[in-house]
């Protein structure tokens, strides 16, 4: 097998002791546990029996961890799913569903062996926010009717239509689902807050489960809706192959290739910010790829990784991919040993449950900043958005990325400029010359060239990858940088709160008109200080030299 595509299970293993044995262990019974409610509001939400999401978080989880190329990653089902498996469910059933997964599955493999994982860096910030924002209030959306009791023979698949549902169904509202399901609610809010290190989601799920039963409430639960959760491990059944489903599935396809591909590959990015690993975003495909050709063989829905997971298991100690195989066993572990209590699970907790999770990864405090930006990104953002909530998740996409691409065009040609060479000129420039001026000991210097837009953040590594081993200043020379938008601006923030957290400092020097504009728009004095955001290399040296005469400390 090429390096290039090696698990990042095969170099943890190289290195493997006792000692990262038990930090997976514990990381991987947590995060296997808080898994469990999850997977079964998933499959229920996305109108599937409740196994289908533990079969999807066993097997896929399993095969993620083991084949890919982050070290930390958890993978099964997730929300973002939820509306996609819903509609496909609805108009070409279970078989439609799996042959949906499995061609997605083969895409993936494609896609990570041919070394497009690294794609992902294309997808301009206020799209990736647009698309999770719409994706978070469809999924709480899905959950009203189960919240309140409401009674809807068939929830539409269209958001609009469900609007218009629930609304009709509100006279039937359920005074005992709605008040196990806000104190379930309430319950996980308080626990988030108070008791952090607790899953309030596990914590819910038993004391709700328990209330339910013991006062004998009139709600639905797993059993009353699907007859409880069959026992033992989900065994192979060959998903019946409909050669008349391939080209109408070719959009549904393509809609769980790119969730797949975006959603795991940003998933592996905060594993390694909380980490200070690197992931393979091709290995990681693959993976996935596997994963989602292996799933729907044993019944399982879509799976990708999963950022909430995965953060509960860095949280909790993983230290290597062992920690997400723990995670797929203690979910097996359940299936044979408590499957019976599983079916006394009252449904409103179970979507009391998933608007924490729609909450969750909203990425709602992103919105403000968003908002800062220029009228360009903001109405990307504003149309990815609304087109994922009312329209269609792949054109929402679409329609952003195209509009994207037109803005990047024309902030490229925007920088082309022809100017006349005048003495105040040539003046000028000697306070942006390097030659001009020495460079005290305990700085670095890096220059940023060109339009620095999505797509080309990725060159910044070269900065974060050495980020000990540079000066206790860090100096960013920008006359030469034309252009920015709001992923370099992303990029710029998430550099200075690095070196922040390691005691460094970082000095801009000469933004053009354009970047400087948009980061005072964006407030973006606020990670790096006003005092250090300045007009040239000259003003820069001579801040960086008050910098250093300052003692050493750990920025918050």
């Amino acid at each position: 097998m090429k390096e290039t595509l090696l698990p990042k299970l095969f170099i943890a293993i190289r290195t493997y002791n006792l000692g990262t044995f038990l930090s997976d262990l514990v990381a991987g019974i947590t995060v296997g546990l808080v898994a469990l409610p999850l997977a079964m509001a998933f499959a229920i939400a996305s109108g599937v029996p409740p196994q289908a999401g533990i079969y999807c978080a066993i097997i896929a989880g399993f095969l993620i961890s083991a084949l890919g190329g982050s070290m930390t990653q958890i993978g099964g089902p997730t929300g973002a799913f939820v509306v996609v498996v819903s509609a496909i469910v609805q108009k070409h059933g279970l078989d439609g569903l799996f042959m949906c997964t499995l061609m997605s599955g083969c895409l993936l493999v494609i896609l990570g062996l041919t070394g497009l994982g690294s794609a992902v860096k294309f997808i301009p910030r206020p799209v990736g926010i647009g698309f999770t924002n719409g994706i978070a209030v469809l999924i709480a959306s899905t959950q009203i009717k189960e919240f309140f009791g409401l009674e809807i023979a068939k929830v539409p698949v269209e958001f609009l239509g469900r609007m218009e549902a629930i609304f009709h169904a509100w006279p039937t509202l359920s005074g005992p689902s709605t008040m196990l399901a806000a104190g379930a609610l309430a319950l996980i809010v308080l626990m988030t807050l108070f008791v952090k290190k607790v899953p309030g989601s596990i914590v819910a799920l038993i004391l709700g489960t328990a209330v339910a039963a013991q006062l004998g409430l009139p709600v639905e639960t797993i059993g009353s809706r699907f007859g409880g959760i069959p026992e033992g491990l989900p065994t192979l059944q060959i998903p019946q192959f409909r050669p008349d489903l391939i080209l109408t599935l070719l959009s549904p396809v393509l809609t769980v290739t790119m969730l797949g591909a975006i959603e795991s590959l940003l998933s592996a990015v905060v594993a390694d910010r909380m980490t200070g690993d690197r992931h393979n975003p091709n290995t990681e495909l693959v993976a996935q790829g596997v994963a989602n050709i292996a799933s729907p063989l044993f019944g399982g829905l879509p799976a990708t990784g999963a950022i909430a997971r995965t953060a509960t298991n860095i949280r909790s100690g993983a230290k290597t991919p062992v920690a997400g195989m723990i995670h797929a066993l203690t979910l097996a572990a359940v299936l044979l040993i408590g499957v019976n209590l599983a079916k006394h699970i009252p449904l409103p907790v179970l979507a009391a449950i998933l608007l924490v999770v729609a909450y969750n990864m909203g990425e709602w405090r992103e919105v403000p900043g968003i908002l800062k930006l220029s009228k360009a990104d903001i109405s990307v953002w504003a149309i990815t958005f609304l087109l994922t909530v009312v329209a269609d998740l792949t054109v929402a996409v679409e329609a952003g990325m195209i509009l994207a691409a037109l803005l990047y065009i024309r902030k490229v040609t925007a920088t082309s400029t022809v100017s006349l060479v005048t003495p105040d000129y040539v003046e000028s420039g000697f306070a942006h010359s390097l030659q001009t001026n020495p460079i005290p000991e305990g700085v670095t210097i890096f220059r940023i060239h060109g339009p620095f837009l999505f797509g080309s953040t990725d060159k910044l590594d070269v900065v974060n990858e050495n980020l000990e081993s540079l000066g206790k200043v860090v100096l960013l020379r920008l006359r030469n940088m034309t252009a920015i938008d709001a992923t370099g601006l992303h990029a710029l923030e998430e550099l200075a709160d690095r070196l922040h957290r390691v005691g460094k400092h970082l000095v801009l020097c000469g933004p053009r008109e354009q970047p400087a504009r948009l980061m005072n728009q964006s407030e973006f004095a606020r990670h790096v200080g006003a005092e250090n955001i300045t007009q040239n290399l000259k003003a820069g040296l001579e801040r960086a030299r008050n910098l250093l005469q300052e003692p050493t400390t750990n920025i918050p």
